[in-house]
């Protein structure tokens, strides 16, 4: 899987700030791995349910190359002050606070626990457009930046949905955070122009186009700094664990991703406590509402399908408690506004970004009016762009 960059420009500069750094750019090799938004399917990716991503155009590029020895040194053009992080291969297994070398750390340690020979160091130097704790996927992108950077360089022939998986490892066993595999998945496997109908429980994926005709999805940013690790995300992991062991006492189920609305309902009492109720509740209904979403999307019914995207924010707001006034209120006016379908929030929540179904000639006004409705209320401005669908990890071919 390999794709011609159009911004050589980037990829030039890159190329100097990387012999600038590490003494030449002889025989480097040159990678992207794109952010995601998911359209619909919320916090279902670890309760056994669907979920619609889809890879956009803005995400991490990567510049590397081996070393005749065992120094593994890493250099992020996002964090100039740091300069240059240097360590070992043998040390890669250990944790360092909370540096962005722990990502490169951590796919290095779940490829050789999978039995892949990682020999010799490496020097990467990587450029991040994603906005830190945007909800865009950062740290996946990197994730999955660094396992096609390796498995090009090492001739490792890593199949692309194992590389996903051990992504996904390194997010949850080596950072510590018990995310889904949503974000790994939509980065590993994304095409141009198309979004992902996955199902989290057997990893069957469905490639839909995205044809919207006169509207554009708007990605609206809350600048509100977050860390997945420190908010509420691992809480509400074990609150649907909660609510799943509950409901197994009596209903012979893996996950709440199997359950109907009708069926969840009918039995709640085995739940008996109203908050664990409410976030099971969003898990089930938010699963079955994707399902209805991408049978929309392909009718080509845009309206139902803002229809979900605004039910999904009142769940995710009122059931699962995610969302807070940053992203609230960006939705929420988002929905008010001419020529608008559907918003929602997008990501963990807690800050982060919002979405947004948009005629294409409305979206500037757009942009104005609840930029600055959400400065007012806030204090400080939100960012906006327009999301295209873009191509998933790869290798850049640059002449």
């Amino acid at each position: 899987m390999s794709m011609v960059v159009e911004n050589s420009k980037v990829l030039s500069g890159m190329t100097e700030k990387f012999a600038a750094v590490f003494g030449d750019s002889e025989g480097v090799e040159y990678f992207f791995s794109p952010g995601r938004i998911n359209l619909i399917g919320e916090h279902t990716d670890y309760n056994g349910g669907y979920v619609f991503p889809a890879s956009i155009t803005i995400g991490t590029t990567g510049l590397a190359r081996l070393r005749q020895d065992n120094q593994i040194k890493l250099y992020s053009e996002n964090f100039p002050d740091i300069g240059v992080i240097e360590f070992d291969l043998a040390h890669s297994s250990v944790k360092d606070g909370d540096s962005w070398a722990n990502y490169v750390k951590g796919m290095i340690t779940a490829l050789k626990a999978a039995g892949y020979q990682i020999d010799k160091g490496f020097e990467l130097l990587i450029k991040g457009e994603i906005p830190t704790a945007s909800g865009l996927s950062s740290s996946a992108s990197l994730e999955l930046l660094v396992g096609v950077a390796l498995d090009d360089l090492f001739k490792l022939g890593v199949p692309r949905l194992e590389l996903v998986q051990l992504g996904q490892k390194t997010e949850n066993e080596f950072i510590g955070v018990n995310s889904g595999i949503l974000d790994q998945f939509a980065i590993g496997f994304g095409e141009v122009k198309k979004a992902i109908l996955l199902d989290c429980n057997t990893l069957q994926y469905e490639m839909v186009p995205v044809e919207l005709r006169d509207y554009d999805i708007v990605i609206m940013n809350t600048n509100k700094p977050r860390a997945l690790t420190e908010s509420k995300y691992n809480e509400r992991f074990a609150e649907t664990r909660e609510a799943l062991k509950r409901m197994q006492t009596k209903l012979a189920i893996q996950s709440l991703g199997e359950l109907s609305n009708e069926a969840f309902d009918a039995n709640t009492d085995l739940i008996g406590d109203d908050t664990l109720i409410k976030r099971a509740r969003h898990a089930v209904y938010e699963n079955n509402r994707t399902k209805i979403a991408k049978a929309a999307f392909v009718a080509g019914n845009l309206t139902k399908f803002g229809e979900l995207l605004n039910a999904s924010h009142a769940s995710l707001k009122n059931d699962y408690e995610v969302t807070g006034i940053e992203l609230d209120t960006l939705a929420e006016t988002a929905q008010k506004q001419p020529g608008v379908l559907g918003a929602r929030m997008t990501g963990a929540g807690f800050g982060g970004c919002a979405i947004a179904l948009v005629a294409h000639d409305n979206v500037p006004t757009f942009e104005k009016v609840v930029g600055e409705v959400y400065e007012e209320k806030m204090g400080y401005p939100a960012s906006f762009y327009v999301a295209q669908i873009g191509s998933g990890a790869t290798k850049l071919s640059v002449d």
